[in-house]
């Protein structure tokens, strides 16, 4: 009777797949899987909120390089909006615009870029070599661990170019993916509600503080 019951389950579900509440169907587990990337967002972009100005006074607990990023000025925010290159520019506008681009799956594109800007300051031709090598296997043979969207012919281009780096062996590619982000993701980017709420005026509250 059970195997009966179990049987005929199975075969009502169909396409649909088993849970710990029963079954369920491929569009609501694609529905709960959207929920949860577009939760992972708020939660990332929401990082860089919580920085406020005050932070600026924080002394550096350890020399070396620091990541932390502070929260921009509503003004200085809404200068990201007349151009690409002054988001670009700014070291809060580019960690958050990175983060953006994570939560659409497409990192690679401002990762990739970034190793061209830095490649191009690269002064030692041994560094160079290896730096292009490594550029090369993270972003443009195939399958490649953070393979960007560029056509045949420049990967062809390029890995001829390696062969002899110079500090031009990237620049189509470069200006491709500079292109995408500009035209695609930028966009959405300051559409999003993460770059509306940088954008408003918002007052820092303190907390109380215990007698």
């Amino acid at each position: 009777m059970q195997s009966a019951v179990f049987f005929a389950l199975q075969h009502n579900c169909g396409q649909m797949e088993w849970t710990a509440g029963g079954c369920q169907s491929k569009e609501e587990k694609k529905g709960k899987m959207k929920r949860t990337i577009v939760k992972d967002w708020k939660t990332r972009l929401s990082y860089f909120l919580q920085n406020s100005s005050t932070s600026r006074k924080t002394k550096p607990k350890k020399k070396g390089k620091q990541h932390a990023y502070f929260r921009p000025s509503p003004e200085e925010a809404q200068l990201w909006s007349e151009a690409f290159d002054e988001l670009l520019t700014n070291k809060y506008g580019l960690a958050a615009f990175r983060a953006f681009l994570k939560s659409e799956f497409c990192e690679e594109n401002i990762d990739f870029w970034l190793a061209c800007e830095d490649f191009k300051k690269t002064k030692s031709p041994q560094k160079l070599t290896s730096k292009a090598k490594k550029i090369f296997n993270d972003f443009i043979e195939k399958e490649a661990p953070k393979e960007i969207n560029i056509d045949f012919q420049t990967k062809n281009l390029i890995a001829q170019n390696i062969q002899e780096a110079n500090h031009t062996c990237f620049s189509a590619a470069q200006k491709r993916v500079y292109s995408l982000m500009e035209n695609n993701s930028y966009p959405r980017f300051l559409e999003s509600e993460f770059y509306q709420e940088l954008c408003k005026k918002s007052r820092i509250t303190k907390e109380p503080q215990g007698t």
